[in-house]
């Protein structure tokens, strides 16, 4: 993979972020999306933010073979302090990351989301957790994507802010407002393979001495909810 070729699920994300956008894209890695969506015409401006000196510096070499360099700066920094305000960013990504730390980056760095930017937002697990972020912050979730690729799944999940009150259900936090409706072929897949793990723990968990009464009806009620979706 590089700028020229991104991967499935980075040509998704990329496919989310408006014309002449003011890209933040936080954890970069090697700059591949953002010099994607440059040598596409898509960007006003971009800042690649990486914290770890190794992918920062190959974030560096990415933009200036590329000849990206007016248009995207990459800086290195923790989450959101790689964004100044002046820099005028209307779009956020984060991608490949967990759901707790994606959630955690945006907590912290909340001064610097007074703008209130699109934000698209990829979470390799966790995306319970990012939702309820989101509802948290008047952040209404206008768009959801579930893909897999190289044995993995994916859930990208794009929100806008929204100072109008609304809500999520449970059922929507825990399986996503537009995936749940969809419901499909990768979405099936994800959860009727976590509706056999849970089965088997409980399984083993059957076999223990003690056998913990309170964790055994969380486990019970979470196969309810799963075959409830799955089933509806």
């Amino acid at each position: 993979m590089d700028a020229r070729h991104l991967s499935q699920r980075l040509l998704r994300v990329a496919s989310y972020v408006p014309e002449d956008a003011r890209l933040a894209d936080i954890g970069s890695d090697h700059a591949y999306l953002p010099a994607y969506l440059g040598l596409n015409n898509q960007l006003a401006f971009a800042i690649a933010g990486e914290v770890v000196e190794g992918p920062y510096q190959n974030a560096v070499n990415e933009i200036k073979e590329e000849g990206l360099n007016n248009l995207i700066k990459v800086r290195h920094a923790d989450g959101l302090a790689a964004i100044n305000i002046e820099d005028n960013i209307n779009v956020i990504t984060i991608c490949g990351m967990g759901g707790p730390l994606i959630s955690e980056i945006l907590e912290e760095g909340q001064s610097k989301l007074a703008n209130h930017p699109l934000l698209i937002l990829q979470p390799n697990v966790g995306e319970k957790q990012v939702r309820n972020w989101l509802l948290t912050n008047s952040y209404r979730i206008v768009a959801e994507e579930i893909l897999s690729e190289d044995h993995h799944i994916y859930e990208i999940i794009v929100a806008k802010y929204d100072k109008n009150a609304f809500e999520l259900s449970a059922e929507d936090l825990e399986f996503g407002p537009f995936l749940r409706q969809q419901k499909n072929k990768v979405f099936v897949a994800k959860w009727q393979e976590e509706l056999q793990k849970i089965k088997y723990v409980l399984e083993e968990m059957k076999k223990a001495r003690e056998f913990p009464v309170a964790q055994e009806q969380k486990m019970l009620a979470k196969i309810k909810r799963i075959e409830g979706i799955l089933d509806d």
